[in-house]
């Protein structure tokens, strides 16, 4: 695609990646993403905001061609979809000037072994001229990595956020459409901001200290109208906040179907919303986005060896890593004859700050005292739950639309 313009002299460049279905060896892809580069031409100089995935410097390369040799490369993000084709933009623009904090400069310089004379050390809210264009750098940490920083465009009012406020969306948009978005940015956060929600609240309120007309994110689509995100990040980091039970969980033998079928049915009656997923299926983004305002956790299992089915242990390590921000959790399950599944459930999510509620683990198939056990849990969760919001805009079954 050729340069989009975002407003005079500010162009959308980089790649779309439609094809990509796994990031870092980790996160599922189910819609693509895209690796976002910005052009800002001011009256005396010219810079390139981050770079792109390595494989993808082709697709760059042909945009750069249409633009003036950018004096600056401002670089907002260490990881490699952003910063890992730094090098072969200082080899076609030998002059260039590379523009970032002082732990940016010390990563880039550890991972892509640049010159330290190339660098321009800025500091957090330092300014730099472009003429009629001036930039204003924002240390934005832990959205997702240390040195993370963002550039607010002063004239414009844009802020180009790199990571913060994303969506890994392949699209042909230069603008977001909120209802093909939201999924795919909730799901974003949940799995790269989440665990540092405090952090994230702290930088939600420095960036909007400064009027905003744009937010220009380095995955997905630009926000022309960015109250949305933004009260959408405030709404996610109030954590736990909802009536919902977020319900992961892995069966064998039907034992542990039959027990979620029955709480599932007895939560529902009490009006508590349940989001189940079947670990032998789920894509986990799904269940990242759960964990996001579910108050509560309950994890379904058999017990495998004396322990947690490997799927279940999984999800415990999960929530545990993504640092959910439940209030309560429990464990429900069957086994054969003997295990400790539900102190190995509890030690995986050691750095939850739940109440964790009494389980339900029967012997073998569950019995009639069993289902009644789970009535009594489904109580239990109805009355903490009291007060709580409701589900309330939730898109998690229907995945954003292909507008391609």
């Amino acid at each position: 695609m050729k340069p989009r313009q975002i407003v005079p002299n500010v162009h959308l460049i980089g790649a779309v990646d439609w094809d990509r279905r796994l990031f870092d060896s980790l996160i599922p892809l189910p819609d693509g993403t895209s690796y976002n580069s910005y052009f800002i031409k001011g009256s005396e100089k010219s810079a390139l905001l981050d770079t792109v995935d390595p494989p993808k410097w082709p697709e760059l390369a042909a945009q750069l061609d249409e633009l003036p040799a950018p004096d600056y490369l401002v670089i907002h993000h260490v990881e490699q979809d952003h910063s890992g084709s730094t090098p072969l933009v200082l080899e076609r623009y030998p002059g260039i000037t590379i523009v970032c904090d002082e732990k940016a400069r010390g990563m880039l310089i550890d991972h892509l072994h640049i010159d330290e004379a190339r660098f321009h050390v800025v500091a957090d809210g330092e300014t730099l001229s472009l003429g009629d264009k001036t930039l204003r750098f924002l240390f934005t940490p832990w959205v997702h990595w240390p040195e993370t920083m963002s550039t607010y465009l002063e004239e414009d009012k844009v802020l180009f956020s790199c990571d913060f406020f994303g969506s890994h969306l392949a699209t042909t948009d230069v603008f977001a459409d909120k209802d093909v978005v939201y999924t795919g940015a909730k799901r974003y956060y949940a799995e790269i901001m989440m665990p540092f929600a405090g952090q994230v609240v702290k930088n939600v309120e420095k960036v909007t200290q400064y009027p905003l007309d744009y937010i220009a994110p380095s995955h997905g689509p630009v926000y022309d109208a960015p109250a949305f995100i933004v009260d959408a990040y405030r709404d996610w980091t109030n954590g736990g906040s909802r009536n919902v039970v977020c319900l992961p969980y892995v069966t064998m033998h039907d034992s542990t179907r039959l027990m979620v079928d029955h709480l599932t049915a007895a939560l529902a009656e009490r009006g508590v919303a349940v989001e189940r997923f079947d670990l032998t299926s789920v894509d986990l983004g799904e269940l990242a986005s759960s964990l996001v305002d579910a108050a509560t956790i309950v994890l379904g299992t058999p017990t495998v060896l004396a322990g947690p089915h490997p799927l279940a242990a999984h999800a415990a390590f999960t929530a545990n890593a993504l640092r959910a921000p439940a209030k309560y959790a429990t464990v429900i399950g069957s086994y054969g004859w003997a295990g400790k599944t539900v102190d190995t459930v509890v030690g995986l999510m050691g750095k939850l700050k739940v109440e964790f509620l009494e389980p339900v683990i029967v012997k073998g198939m569950p019995r009639e005292a069993d289902f009644a056990a789970l009535d009594a849990l489904a109580d239990t969760i109805a009355e903490k739950h009291e007060g709580l919001a409701p589900r309330g805009g939730r898109r998690r079954s229907q995945p954003p639309a292909r507008r391609r």
